[in-house]
């Protein structure tokens, strides 16, 4: 790349990662257009925790690209209308997966349950980290896509690209049913799909689909005022009272089935829980997240074709806001940042 403004950059994917650099371009000035195949954050998008941590289990090799993932929302809740994040802290224990972040505290029974009241027996100890909080995910990748067309983007929902349009080896735009969309630079941001893209263009990025499920509960208000995470429950309760748990994916079987974990979870809530007993389940989903074969995000342009960035990710929405301005400043101004350097899909070329 040069240091050339792109005249126009086509985004594909909708969640909240394309919306995010949707609107980061259009706010450097890129003409920006979003091709979504179904509709605005119809992925995984819509079956995110959404818990905004930095927090890692282990060592990391994207420590600085986490480190600014809460500053990149702080920044962009005060830009974009519509943009809120909840940040009421998040309490771990019982967990034993080792995750810390450097605003890690320490806390007693008496903090736990001055933290969190409706606990029936808090824990004698549990990590506090008190700058973390959670979005609607589907809200903010709204407020994304609204703010990037106050700013001239273009949003194309059920709009599939069906070819990529090429010329020598740089690609060109994108062949969609309406005809084909012309870019200078296109932008692979179509979650579990992003592999399928790139493929197209002769590029192997190992990303597969890694199941979670995401489940919604009709709940009474004040239950939970932060985020739990123990050995019993991963939940968090959004500002119109909804509750919202997550739970690891185990298999095919009928027990391990939403409908099944949305009740063996809501039995675990009640044990934990006073005041949890009408809990009842509203929405319970496996989502598909994007995970790289080696755990690593995957952003940056392409080495085999010219003109195409990838962007693909877990987490997805913690990190939505902090790629989206890192990787906007590559694609329009073509200044690498460093904070990128361990996600290059060139890696894969090995």
């Amino acid at each position: 790349m040069t240091s050339e403004q792109p005249r126009h950059i086509i985004v594909i994917g909708a969640g909240i990662v394309g919306a995010s650099l949707a609107y980061h371009l259009a706010a450097r000035g890129a003409r920006v257009s979003v091709v979504e195949a179904g509709d605005i954050a119809s992925g995984v998008t819509a079956t995110s925790f959404a818990w905004i941590n930095t927090s890692c289990a282990g060592p990391d090799p994207i420590a600085a690209l986490r480190g600014g993932a809460i500053a990149a929302y702080r920044r962009l809740e005060a830009q974009v209308p519509g943009l809120h994040v909840r940040w009421h802290g998040a309490l771990s224990y019982g967990t034993q997966d080792g995750r810390t972040s450097p605003q890690s505290r320490l806390i007693d029974r008496t903090r736990i349950a001055q933290l969190e009241p409706q606990l029936r027996q808090a824990p004698q100890q549990a990590v506090h980290e008190p700058e973390q909080g959670a979005l609607d995910a589907v809200a903010a990748t709204h407020a994304l896509l609204a703010a990037a067309r106050a700013l001239g983007a273009t949003v194309l929902t059920r709009t599939p690209v069906q070819e990529f349009a090429v010329s020598g080896t740089r690609v060109t735009g994108v062949e969609t049913a309406a005809g084909v969309i012309a870019a200078d630079v296109v932008v692979l941001a179509a979650g579990t799909g992003t592999a399928s893209l790139a493929a197209q263009l002769g590029a192997s990025l190992p990303i597969h689909a890694s199941p979670a499920i995401f489940l919604r509960y009709q709940a009474p208000p004040g239950l939970v005022r932060g985020i739990i995470s123990s050995h019993a429950m991963e939940v968090r309760q959004a500002e119109d009272g909804t509750l919202l748990a997550a739970e690891d994916y185990v298999d095919d079987a009928p027990d391990h089935q939403p409908a099944a974990m949305a009740r063996r979870t809501a039995s675990a809530i009640r044990a934990e829980l006073e005041g949890a007993e009408a809990i009842a389940p509203d929405f319970a989903a496996i989502g598909l997240r994007p995970m790289p074969v080696d755990g690593v995000p995957v952003i940056g342009f392409l080495p085999q074709v010219e003109g195409v960035y990838a962007c693909v990710m877990h987490p997805g929405v913690v990190l939505a806001a902090i790629v989206g301005q890192l990787a906007s400043g590559e694609i329009v101004d073509g200044q690498p940042a460093s904070a990128l350097q361990a996600c290059r899909p060139a890696r894969f070329l090995a």
